[in-house]
């Protein structure tokens, strides 16, 4: 039976958390993403997991890490200039996969930019928040239901593909407050992917060697199991290694089980794109004025339909390239200077026209409308 709550996409993202088993926040307040630490603050110790707020964002995702490390489900949660703190441990996370969901409220930067206004200036950042090889993963809900059912998409491919997961909601997302309709808890708790454990003799266990395109299956500490954690290079059992083939194969492996496993990480919704003539492709809050935006304008007679990339990293290229071959008009709205753009840009391999807004402020429908009323 489905549930009618009201509340807001930060809050919805905590409780998703913790209807998933998530038992472990680690983080630091940091607007527009407090709300979500403070709601696990209340919730954790229902349900007999733990918070902490740390000194800041750099210890915050380091306790998050060790509790993954020990076998919880952990959630830090910040903005833009937390990420940048952060950038460090998310590298780490990468190469020694250790699955995490960290949240990203989105505000206008860089630095520390407009902190109470929206923005999808973290976009690039998502993709590549450290340095290094590895493949991003990166959700972007555009409504209070997906700030739910994202959260724990994004608990799942975490844990089944055990990578740091982005949820990359904006300031509006994270901030409104409206009705939502969530999936029945126990079809949700059916859903729930934990991650894969070594059951066999400890003296056969390699977490590392694993096969082409997989993730490693790190079992829990203090569990009888003996490996290591490192953020350099390393063998099978998790101990540094400079062996050229090792590293390359782990190289390859780390981008392989995200970018050759697309079709089990990628989503998007096509709005009334069957019978459209002109394309808008837009995501987060800004497909919202989006939707509003096409209504009105067929109305008009306008036939525009909309293409909203869900998953974010890896990007939904092989569609955007089709529809970049179908529709000769194609609109694309972010709030940023065009960080989305240039990925859309890379699938279809043409141009096409563009509304780019940065000030902190939202796009709204009668922008859109005017903008492709005013398309040769």
């Amino acid at each position: 039976m489905s549930r009618v709550v009201v509340s807001s996409g930060n809050e919805l993202c905590a409780k998703a958390a913790i209807d998933c088993g998530c038992n472990f926040f680690g983080g630091y307040p940091i607007t527009p993403s407090s709300e979500v630490a403070h709601d696990m603050s209340v919730l954790l110790p229902r349900v007999g997991g733990k918070f902490i707020q740390m000194e800041d964002e750099i210890a915050g995702i380091s306790v998050a890490l060790g509790a993954s490390m020990s076998g919880a489900k952990a959630l830090t949660a910040t903005s833009g200039p937390g990420i940048s703190l952060k950038a460090e441990q998310i590298g780490l996370s990468f190469i020694a996969e250790v699955p995490l969901v960290i949240v990203n409220v989105m505000r206008g930067g860089p630095s520390t930019g407009l902190p109470t206004r929206v923005s999808q200036g973290d976009i690039s950042q998502a993709k590549a928040p450290s340095h290094g090889d590895f493949a991003s993963v990166a959700l972007c809900p555009g409504s209070l239901e997906e700030a739910y059912s994202e959260t724990i998409r994004a608990f799942n491919l975490a844990e089944k593909f055990m990578t740091p997961v982005f949820l990359l909601l904006d300031e509006t997302i994270g901030h409104m407050h409206g009705k939502a309709v969530l999936q029945d808890l126990e079809e949700i708790k059916k859903g729930v992917v934990n991650r894969a454990q070594f059951t066999g003799e400890p003296k056969d266990y390699k977490p590392y060697g694993a096969k082409k395109d997989e993730a490693a299956v790190l079992n829990p500490f203090f569990k009888g199991y003996r490996y290591h954690i490192t953020g350099l290079h390393h063998g099978p059992t998790g101990f540094p290694t400079e062996d050229e083939k090792i590293c390359q194969d782990n190289i390859e492996r780390l981008v392989g089980k995200i970018n050759n496993r697309k079709d089990e990480i990628v989503s998007y919704e096509e709005f009334m794109l069957d019978d459209a003539e002109i394309l808008l492709i837009a995501y987060g809050s800004v497909s919202r004025s989006a939707k509003e935006a096409i209504a009105k304008l067929r109305e008009e007679g306008i036939k525009v339909g909309l293409f909203r990339p869900i998953t974010i990293w890896p990007s939904p290229a092989k569609k955007l390239s089709e529809l970049g071959g179908k529709f000769k008009k194609i609109l694309v709205a972010e709030l940023n200077m065009g960080q989305y753009t240039d990925e859309i840009e890379r699938a279809m391999k043409r141009g096409f026209e563009t509304l780019l807004k940065a000030n902190g402020r939202p796009i709204t429908p009668s922008e859109i409308i005017a903008k492709i009323k005013g398309m040769k």
